[in-house]
């Protein structure tokens, strides 16, 4: 019965931004981590970032670290991850993760759909 559903994806001129959102319904008892990750065209999953959900302790990819900020609502079992600054680099289907964490993609045990950025030059 779990269920992470996204939403904020879209398309956005270099140096623009944009806000994802994942809200997540079910069991999430053993979501120590709740997170993103990102796959763009021919290359692997990789780590975004991710928050603890009890202390609210933040790991970002170095890459995004001064640009984007992942935030949570536990009370409404949502995360965020505000995106400025973006650049076509970005480009990449997000997918929001749930589990255990936290940087490996193995470490995670629910997934949601993905939802497409697309940062343009």
């Amino acid at each position: 019965q779990v269920q992470l559903v996204e939403s904020g994806g879209g398309l956005v001129q270099a140096g623009g931004s944009l806000r994802l959102s994942c809200a997540a319904s079910g069991g999430t008892f053993n979501w120590y981590y709740h997170g993103w990750f990102r796959q763009a065209p021919g290359k692997e999953r990789e780590f975004v970032a991710t928050i603890s959900r009890s202390t609210g302790s933040t790991y970002y990819l170095d890459s995004v670290k001064g640009r984007f900020t992942i935030s949570r609502d536990n009370a409404k079992n949502t995360v965020y991850l505000q995106m400025n600054s973006l650049k076509p680099e970005d480009t990449a289907v997000y997918y929001c993760a749930g589990g255990r964490g936290v940087y490996s993609e193995n470490a995670y045990d629910y997934w949601g759909q993905g939802t497409q950025v697309t940062v343009s030059s």
